[in-house]
């Protein structure tokens, strides 16, 4: 028996919806959604599925936790407050953004009726204000010194590569000549969560927006530890600098177990596209889903030989998915194998 055709399966639910088809399975799991079951006990979803769907997501993009949607979606909506405020902000600063092209065009208009001809750069930062951020330099070791560029740098930038690619040399070397970018390595996490603990203890709203941060990832089924709290903290001091500062950071799932890597990397996801450029190395499939990697992302692959730092595209058949695929592994794995280094016993 097959669903009528106004069931969809959860592939084309997903795909309508917006979302993954994890998503789906997500709000199932806490209770948001009830999908309907074929004869054979295949999920589908139908008209009333997907109108909940559409709320849910239509909740999700104003920065609501699943469980403050649950909220919602049970009539309860004093958390919506904060989330429409924020929402509010947002739209507003793009109306600023908006008002200052409007006035940027006024000026070349008036230059034009005074016979004044604009420059080319000037032109083309009217049609793409968005697209300032680049960067070019010469490769370090273990390259040769070639040089590399990045234009048009996404909000969300993943780098990867097998081990001895270079791919923490690239990042440092990035967080160098980006403008006022800083590394966040491994360090974050050496001293047991004693240096976030006392930036927390002196800075009381910093620890505000942590707390409701973590709250908002634990409602997503993140973990709550000493090694979220030091990211959280380095994460949203250079997120929230009123520098241009952009962060690099090292292993971004380093510490975090399978549901908080899913639960911050959909956080990250959300804030992508109003928010400084982040970059952050991943071996991790959690972190860097090749199926969910959206129009705000990239994927910037080091090959095993060293040739240049290549952007591969999330699509099978692209120049590089396959080899980016093959130095992910699910956070079971990469925990299991945490350490060990491939080796060749000397000849008998």
């Amino acid at each position: 028996m097959t669903a009528p055709a106004q069931f969809l399966n959860p592939s084309e639910a997903a795909k309508r919806s917006g979302v993954s088809v994890k998503a789906l399975r997500l709000y199932e799991q806490r209770g948001l959604l009830t999908p309907a079951r074929t004869a054979a006990g295949w999920r589908v979803y139908g008209p009333d599925a997907m109108s909940r769907v559409a709320e849910i997501v239509a909740l999700r993009e104003l920065g609501l936790s699943i469980g403050q949607v649950a909220q919602v979606l049970e009539g309860d909506a004093t958390c919506l407050e904060s989330a429409l405020a924020a929402h509010q902000a947002v739209i507003e600063g793009r109306l600023r953004q908006l008002a200052d092209v409007a006035e940027k065009v006024r000026r070349v208009r008036t230059d034009l009726a005074n016979g004044k001809t604009p420059a080319t750069g000037d032109l083309a930062r009217l049609v793409k204000p968005a697209a300032a951020i680049a960067v070019a330099f010469d490769l370090p070791w273990p390259w040769g010194g070639e040089p590399f560029e990045l234009h048009d740098i996404k909000p969300l930038n993943y780098i990867v590569g097998p081990l001895g690619s270079g791919k923490t040399r690239l990042a440092q070397r990035l967080a160098e000549a980006l403008p006022d970018a800083v590394f966040l390595g491994l360090e974050r996490l050496a001293d047991g969560g004693a240096g976030a603990r006392a930036v927390l203890d002196a800075d009381p709203a910093l620890r505000s927006r942590v707390d409701q941060t973590l709250e908002w990832l634990v409602e997503d089924g993140a973990t709550g530890s000493e090694a979220l709290v030091a990211l959280l903290v380095a994460l949203l001091v250079a997120l929230e600098a009123q520098s241009s500062a952009v962060p690099v950071i090292d292993m971004l799932e380093q510490g975090l177990d399978h549901a908080t890597q899913e639960a911050l990397i959909a956080w990250l996801r959300r804030r992508a596209p109003d928010t400084k450029p982040l970059f952050f190395l991943t071996r991790s499939s959690a972190i860097l889903d090749l199926d969910a990697v959206g129009i705000h992302e990239a994927v910037i692959f080091c090959p095993a030989n060293h040739s240049p730092p290549t952007l591969v595209a999330p699509y099978p058949g692209a120049r590089g998915y396959e080899a980016v695929a093959s130095c992910l592994a699910a956070p079971e794995v990469r925990a299991r194998t945490e350490g060990v280094i491939a080796w060749r016993p000397e000849a008998a």
